[in-house]
């Protein structure tokens, strides 16, 4: 089976590739640098000619409400036209646990509206709503740090492992679409503060963690729901102190 994935070079792209590649699929790893632009259109019509599956898990270069907009809707126009015209059997799409709930946040508004126009193709889908993943822990604290302290929110996450996330993705592109979303987890729900702390450590980082309730969480204010999935989520394998620890 044909399979594309856009965003197929990033860091959930590339291992959603080599799994699908592993069982046997002919996958096509879709990004700028391979020649399929899903901003100008360029190169999709050839990308998806004989694609029974899509998957995207891109994400935009830039975070500001007006560019990750633009982003999510150019694309995601230009994505499902060039679905519908190839035939296409199955979209997947990955995007964010939380995110009918955090329409404070830009960032949000354009993973719903990318969301929208997914849900509006006659291209029977699957959405996932990932948690955040434990590599932008470092983000997350960095987005934070004033100087040499960084002021968190104690609100809970349930991180999950970039290699959990890619698993899941490559399991929804091999089966039915539900035509509906399907959200993932890590196992276990931490504190922003705690998950901060943890991973200061791990990197033997002086800096101090501050708990303050009214943090933000990349400008927006979030509490224990805003950010962690509903009973029923399928939840992955890898613990994050487990994942601290092969870092290195």
């Amino acid at each position: 089976m044909k399979i594309v994935v856009i965003g197929g070079t990033g860091l959930i792209g590339k291992k959603v590739v080599s799994i699908l590649t592993e069982k046997g699929h002919e996958v096509l790893a879709a990004s700028p640098s391979t020649g399929v632009n899903t901003l100008t259109g360029e190169g999709l019509d050839a990308a998806f000619s004989g694609a029974e599956v899509v998957v995207d898990v891109a994400n935009s270069p830039s975070f500001e409400d007006e560019a990750v907009l633009k982003f999510f809707e150019t694309a995601g126009h230009n994505i499902t036209a060039a679905e519908a015209k190839a035939g296409v059997k199955h979209h997947v799409a990955l995007s964010v646990v939380g995110t009918d709930r955090m329409q404070g946040s830009g960032y949000f508004r354009a993973k719903l509206a990318q969301e929208a126009l997914i849900k509006a193709s006659p291209v029977p889908y699957t959405i996932l709503h990932a948690t955040q993943f434990f590599e932008f822990v470092g983000a997350i604290a960095g987005a934070a740090s004033d100087g040499e302290t960084i002021r968190c929110s104690p609100a809970l996450l349930q991180p999950i492992a970039a290699s959990d996330v890619s698993a899941f993705v490559a399991e929804a592109a091999l089966g039915e679409p539900v035509n509906g979303t399907i959200e993932i987890a890590g196992p276990d729900k931490i504190g922003i503060d705690e998950l901060v702390r943890r991973h200061l450590a791990a990197a033997k980082d002086p800096r101090e963690v501050i708990v303050d309730p009214k943090a933000g969480y990349f400008g927006a204010v979030i509490d224990d729901r805003s950010l962690t999935p509903d009973d029923g989520a399928l939840i992955g394998a890898v613990h994050f102190d487990a994942w601290l620890k092969l870092q290195g």
